[in-house]
């Protein structure tokens, strides 16, 4: 899956001038959350989005005359009737955010964001340069900064049909996909994207496989309760930051009970498996299934990016002495 900065990377190689728009902070509702961005180029093409609409409209004409003097800008709308009746943009809150015309010249730093093999944080400082985060200048020096991560890892056990509907969701999703399955007929890039990462061989072999070291999430969808108990058996004592198995919760009290009675997991490692695994949508059909699945592994992630390490940390925008060209 293409990230945004993938899009920068485009961009630069195409020699198009192009100015970044970023929402820097919000207040109450708004179609977009703090962090989003867009590349706004003079031909009228946009990557990535600021929320569509009558928003994202108007932020794209302040991106023109940017372009055109040249001098970076900051914004600040109230989302009321006045400004999105017509396309039913009436959400109430306040989006306030950056628009950088000579963005381009950071092209080191979004080389290096695009690459993202280790945590990275970069910030627009208050003359409207980019840079990386070293500590030498105090919060409010900062109008913007974030931390980008690489794709949390993935791991699916099991590659039949649920593991096949969540692979290719999961990595539009920036999430890191590996299959393990001791099927190779099934475990292969006929029934998975070309960015699947794969495991196949006895499954006492590859359940010792160390977990990245950057935080996983498990998932076990494998072809029946006795391979998902032997999965379980061993991934219950790894650190996942998230494990999920699918099953009807007869099955799992079933498994639970059995694994406390035999001494291979306490009841609080069991309390952190989610099964059945997936949001209580109704689900019915393996695409279903899938969505709720995914549901789930991304309000997860969130729940985790906003309590252990927030993904974005900005100042008010709009607090700036910024050329705003009319």
């Amino acid at each position: 899956m293409a990230r945004f900065y993938d899009f920068v990377q485009d961009a630069l190689a195409e020699g198009q001038p192009f100015a970044l728009g970023i929402i820097a902070g919000i207040k109450g509702s708004s179609p977009q959350k703090k962090g989003a961005k867009a590349l706004f180029f003079a031909d009228g093409r946009i990557k990535g989005t600021l929320g569509g609409g009558c928003l994202e409209a108007e932020i794209q004409d302040r991106a023109r005359r940017a372009l055109l003097t040249q001098r970076p800008a900051t914004f600040e709308l109230v989302l009321d009737h006045d400004f999105g009746w017509d396309d039913g943009l009436i959400c109430g809150g306040k989006v306030c955010g950056l628009i950088l015309p000579q963005a381009a010249q950071a092209a080191e730093v979004w080389r290096k964001l695009a690459r993202c093999d280790e945590s990275l944080t970069w910030g627009v400082k208050k003359d409207f340069t980019i840079a990386w985060l070293d500590g030498a200048l105090a919060e409010e020096e900062w109008l913007y900064r974030e931390t980008v991560s690489p794709p949390r890892a993935l791991w699916i056990a099991g590659s039949g049909h649920v593991a096949q509907a969540v692979a290719p969701l999961a990595l539009q999703l920036d999430f890191d996909i590996t299959v393990f399955d001791d099927r190779p007929t099934l475990a292969n890039t006929k029934y998975f994207p070309q960015e699947t990462k794969f495991r196949v061989d006895y499954w006492e072999k590859m359940l010792r496989e160390p977990l990245p070291a950057r935080p996983a999430f498990g998932l076990i969808v494998t072809r029946g309760h006795q391979h998902d108990a032997l999965v379980l058996r061993e991934w219950v004592h790894r650190p996942f930051i998230f494990l999920g198995m699918i099953g009807s919760r007869r099955k799992w009290r079933l498994i639970s009970t059995q694994f406390i009675e035999d001494g291979l997991a306490t009841a609080a490692q069991l309390n952190r498996v989610a099964c059945p695994v997936g949001l209580d949508i109704q689900a019915v059909s393996v695409p279903e299934i899938a969505v709720s699945v995914m549901a789930q592994l991304i309000q997860k992630r969130a729940e985790i990016t906003n309590t252990q390490r927030p993904t974005v940390k900005s100042q008010h925008a709009a607090t700036a002495s910024a050329p705003n060209p009319a």
